[in-house]
């Protein structure tokens, strides 16, 4: 099925939401939260069903650019946003593209083989079974804590922005754990995953973006940070506007197609929303993708969704089998109730209305 072409800014009305399965008063509801302040920090909703979107919500506020302060921004469908870690799934879907290509070595390949600079560490027999796979699901085994704030020094990202040579901080990490046994949340991984999508096809992290994905997909605009060293962060650095990041989760709702064009394998994209591994709280994880369930009015039992996550609220939600797919941007950075209001918003706002067709 073809993506629509109508601009995905375009508002929606609660006829366009009942049509499409939803309650009509949707948007009324959604707002009745923020005005309660049940739903807080919010700076976009913006959600489709099948290629139309029905729910959407621009607001202002307070706003950072990877850690940097920038004031207050009245958001629209222009505004780029900080993903955050949401930059991680992106990650991961260009990996896809990149093999699909024959770019780069396959999941189960070794990874330090694709690091031959360091020799003295690829010659550790502990580290010689970490594969590229075990980094596309965080299952390196290799010790890392991201659970000290981000501005901490001691923060494995920060201090991983702040080495002198960031790839070789993160390949000497001790070891903790067999590779593939436990899952443990690592921008180190995402870091070493962009560097061999760099060096498969001879291209920034970036530039390949731009033409393997944000062009074919009519993105123009974008940013992304890098460090003092000049490279992009893989784990945290990429701000897209809300309609483009929406673009994103139909063309993984549409299985890798894009106006007839094939984007990224089904294959891929099936294996990416596969557990793998489980995280802490109880969710799966795919390659670079978080993966639960949960309740709908349309459905008799709870159904899968598949979603991006990213510090200070941002996420991508997905949900295949009703063809929805949310994006929120939030600015509670840093904050340990950040997933509340997305997760709100998702389950208690958009799942708890849609009724189905």
């Amino acid at each position: 099925m073809a993506i629509a072409q109508e601009p995905l800014s375009s508002s929606p009305t609660g006829d366009k939401a009942e049509a499409l399965g939803f309650d009509p008063a949707i948007h009324r509801k959604l707002v009745a939260g923020i005005e309660s302040g049940l739903l807080r920090d919010l700076h976009v909703v913006l959600t489709a069903r099948s290629e139309e979107v029905f729910l959407q919500h621009y607001a202002e506020g307070n706003d950072e650019e990877w850690g940097r302060q920038i004031g207050r921004v009245a958001f629209d469908a222009g505004t780029l946003h900080d993903l955050r870690s949401v930059t991680k799934s992106i990650v991961g879907l260009l990996y896809g593209i990149a093999l699909d290509k024959g770019l780069v070595p396959p999941p189960d390949a070794p990874l330090f083989a694709q690091f031959p600079e360091y020799p003295d560490l690829a010659s550790d027999a502990a580290r010689s079974k970490i594969t590229i796979g075990n980094a596309l699901t965080m299952t390196l085994g290799m010790e890392w804590d991201e659970n000290r704030p981000y501005s901490d020094p001691e923060n494995s990202e920060i201090a991983m922005e702040n080495a002198p040579d960031r790839y070789r901080f993160i390949l000497e990490r001790p070891i903790v754990a067999e590779p593939g046994t436990g899952w443990m949340y690592s921008g180190g991984s995402v870091a070493l995953v962009g560097a061999v999508i760099e060096r498969g096809s001879g291209k920034s992290l970036p530039d390949f973006a731009r033409d393997a994905l944000f062009a074919p997909l009519g993105i123009d605009r974008f940013h992304w940070s890098a460090g003092r060293d000049g490279v992009a962060s893989a784990a945290s650095g990429l701000r897209l506007t809300a309609p483009d990041l929406l673009k994103i989760g139909m063309l993984l709702l549409r299985r890798g197609s894009w106006n007839g064009r094939r984007i990224v394998s089904e294959g891929w994209i099936e294996d990416s929303f596969t557990a793998a591994t489980s995280t802490p709280d109880g969710l799966g994880y795919g390659r670079l993708w978080f993966i639960g369930d949960a309740p709908a009015p349309a459905f008799a039992t709870l159904k899968p969704w598949h979603a991006g996550f990213g510090n200070g609220g941002q996420r991508l939600w997905l949900m295949p089998e009703a063809d929805i797919a949310a994006v929120i941007y939030a600015g509670k950075y840093n904050a340990w109730d950040a997933w509340v209001t997305p997760t709100r918003v998702w389950r208690e706002i958009i799942l708890a209305n849609f009724r189905g067709t």
